[in-house]
């Protein structure tokens, strides 16, 4: 029968059809087959009348694959049949017994898939039915034996066990497989999104949605890791940034970063097999602490609270709301967890706030040097084009201050800064610009006061980016007013940083410009500056 020699070698040899050889026939396709072969008396000729078509499965259709949840209710019709398809059988067999078409809803999934979700409700009768098919492989429908080899799932939760605990066929086939809640901070702000749209997160600061995840998945994580342990034995060099569990630690391991408040050394010592043992942890965890519906109806709450058209959610709302929810989480909460929560949140934001007020290559340095050289040469209160630039500089004590606090510090004086611009008119006018520059062929830019001003500027702007504006409160008023009439009356460079900061926080941080508003207010209010200067 079968002529093509090389599917004949998979056929006999091959696992995939091992089912030719082994499995039977369903009752319609044998009866069938006997009543035309003592009609016809060949097999063969039998077999020139079989043809083969496609099978679909469709879960909707109920047709290969069915999925019964608790509250579908059970048929009461337990035999199908098909009238017309029967008339035809019998009219051209000529026999009302010898192919009765019926089969069960067994049959439908047969090859297929069969899967209960929760055994409860009816559920709980739908598995009670499956004890002799699952045990025999066989369903009786009427008179007629139907053969079921299907793959049959029931999934419930610990709790539902009770319900299957009397009967050993079932309790013996159980595998119990360990689904966690989850532990990565972006996915529960992915199913927060999910749920309630991705409309929310325009309503929060940037990382305070992920902060409020970050309190949720603490409550699921245990206490201490022999791995972090291990690890980074001494905790208490981290407090400004991290818990004393270093959970928080964990949780940008479970997601792949690694923060940059780490030291160089124990970025080193994190090695691929410490980074195992700690990702090993994670298969521990999620057992305990807030359930996923738990922490969707915790959002919904805080969201119905905090969310209006007029406000942005911030990290104080977020503290706020677990603070006052704490007296009912039971403890699930890590003590102090909020608290570092806070702190890392703070010097996250003071980074974003320098790099975006700061941002300077070495061009833009080089320009501002080289305009305030030409400067120190007049009285504030005019406006010259630098000879080196080309720019239009109005030369006023604000511009001097900007420069001189970038070079010597925020807590200079007054006496202090005037001084050290009469040193550099008088180096600028004695060995630089008659010496260098007009004997010695140099451009300003290699001359040695240039230099020396480049690199003390450089050395200040790493070290003290938002000195020169944290005492000043004309740049704290100057964000308040920003966009509004009265930001035209600030001096023009003040008004340049501030546009610049606006600017870099929007494009680069993601912030509203009333959410980069309020984040500046708040590194300048809370000192952030201060509280991080000695990393």
């Amino acid at each position: 029968m079968i002529t093509d020699e090389h599917f004949k070698r998979k056929l006999f040899k091959e696992k995939q059809y091992e089912w030719v050889f082994k499995d039977n026939p369903c009752t319609i396709c044998l009866s069938l087959y006997q009543t035309l072969l003592d009609a016809l008396d060949s097999p063969s000729k039998v077999y020139d009348m079989v043809f083969a078509r496609r099978y679909l499965f469709d879960r909707r259709l109920g047709e290969g694959i069915s999925v019964f949840n608790p509250g579908d209710r059970i048929s009461k019709i337990h035999v199908l049949t098909n009238q017309l398809l029967q008339s035809q059988l019998n009219t051209l067999l000529r026999d009302s017994n010898r192919v009765p078409y019926m089969y069960s809803r067994y049959a439908k999934t047969n090859n297929g898939i069969y899967a209960l979700m929760d055994i409860k409700s009816n559920n709980t009768e739908r598995f009670a039915n499956l004890h002799g098919i699952i045990s025999e492989g066989v369903h009786k429908v009427e008179d007629i034996e139907e053969d079921v080899n299907s793959l049959f799932l029931a999934l419930m939760n610990p709790e539902d066990k009770q319900n299957i605990s009397d009967t050993q066929s079932f309790s013996d086939r159980i595998t119990n497989i360990k689904i966690p809640y989850v532990l990565d901070y972006n996915t529960e702000v992915k199913i927060y999104r999910n749920i309630f749209g991705d409309h929310i997160q325009r309503y929060f600061l940037p990382r305070v949605l992920d902060n409020l995840a970050k309190v949720i998945i603490s409550s699921r994580l245990s206490p201490r890791s022999a791995g972090m342990e291990e690890w980074i034995p001494d905790t208490d060099k981290y407090r400004l940034y991290c818990d004393s569990h270093l959970l928080l630690l964990k949780m940008d391991i479970y997601t792949g970063l690694i923060p940059s408040w780490l030291s160089d050394e124990d970025r080193k010592n994190f090695n691929a097999k410490r980074r195992r043992t700690i990702i090993a942890e994670s298969e521990t965890e999620g057992d305990k602490g807030f359930t996923g519906r738990d922490s969707i109806k915790i959002f919904s709450e805080f969201y119905s609270a905090y969310a209006k058209k007029d406000k942005i959610i911030t990290m104080a709302m977020v503290c706020g709301f677990f603070n006052k929810f704490r007296n009912g989480s039971a403890g699930l909460i890590p003590e102090g967890f909020l608290d570092s929560l806070v702190c890392q949140y703070n010097y996250t934001v003071l980074q974003e706030v320098k790099e975006a007020l700061y941002y300077y290559n070495e061009d833009n340095i080089s320009r501002e040097i080289q305009n305030y050289l030409f400067a120190v040469s007049f009285e504030p209160g005019r406006t010259e084009k630098c000879v080196f630039t080309g720019e239009e500089i109005e030369i006023t004590e604000g511009f001097f201050d900007s420069v001189e606090r970038r070079i010597l510090g925020a807590d200079s004086t007054v006496i202090q800064r005037m001084n050290f611009r009469q040193e550099v008119q008088n180096q600028y006018a004695s060995s630089t610009l008659t010496q260098e520059m007009m004997v010695d062929g140099k451009k300003i830019c290699e001359t040695q006061l240039y230099e020396s001003l480049y690199n003390r500027y450089i050395h200040n702007l790493k070290e003290n980016v938002l000195d020169p504006f944290l005492k000043n409160d004309n740049f704290r008023n100057a964000i308040k007013d920003y966009h509004k009439e009265g930001f035209k009356s600030y001096d023009k460079r003040i008004r340049e940083d501030v546009t610049q900061l606006m600017g870099n926080l929007n494009t680069k941080f993601g912030y509203t410009e009333q959410g980069a508003k309020e984040v500046c207010i708040y590194v300048i209010d809370n000192g952030l500056a201060n509280a991080f200067s000695k990393r």
